[in-house]
């Protein structure tokens, strides 16, 4: 679970980039948003997530 918060700073920075139209904002907004995915990406592969109980 605690990807919970990687996952929910890529939501809100996407969803600020909807509506968005600041061009420095918008910059900053896709380096943080890159910056965060990597993070994920990372701690997904330190923690492998176990199957899924049906």
């Amino acid at each position: 679970m605690a990807d919970f918060v990687f996952r929910a700073n890529i939501a809100h920075y996407k969803e600020l980039l909807e509506t968005e139209t600041d061009a420095r904002k918008i910059e900053t907004l896709r380096k943080l948003l890159a910056e965060e995915e990597g993070k994920l990406a990372q701690w997904l592969a330190k923690n492998p997530q176990p199957p899924a109980k049906e």
